[in-house]
């Protein structure tokens, strides 16, 4: 009895575990005066995204206090989308330019979108 209580307890731990990886398919939307265009749908799959525009590299991703999406054709781009927002189905996301005057790109907000998930 005692070893049935114990795996009905990890399979129940193991069921109500956090993911704190980016995974599925969503809508690639950015701002633009105040409004949102979709400019393509994007696949997450652990720590690599790739866009349905078949000419669109296949990008890196990186888990940190925030998570980093690079590679894009665009080099010198980086989205990053905060650690809480995983958990949401609309992420919001913040564009950064690598090529950016100030000491830290990251501190600089060049643009900013979402990321809506498709069920």
């Amino acid at each position: 009895m005692k070893y049935f209580a114990l795996l009905f307890a990890l399979f129940f731990i193991n069921f109500k575990q956090k993911t704190d990886k980016l995974i599925g398919r969503y809508s690639y939307l950015i701002e633009d005066n105040n409004s949102y265009i979709q400019k393509d749908k994007i696949t997450f799959k652990d720590s690599v995204f790739v866009f349905d525009n078949k000419y669109m590299p296949k990008g890196k991703i990186s888990y940190g206090n925030a998570i980093l999406l690079e590679n894009f054709i665009n080099t010198s781009l980086v989205i990053t989308i905060p650690k809480n927002q995983i958990e949401k189905d609309t992420i919001e996301f913040y564009m950064h330019d690598k090529n950016s005057s100030s000491a830290n790109y990251l501190d600089e907000v060049t643009g900013k979108g979402r990321l809506i998930k498709i069920k």
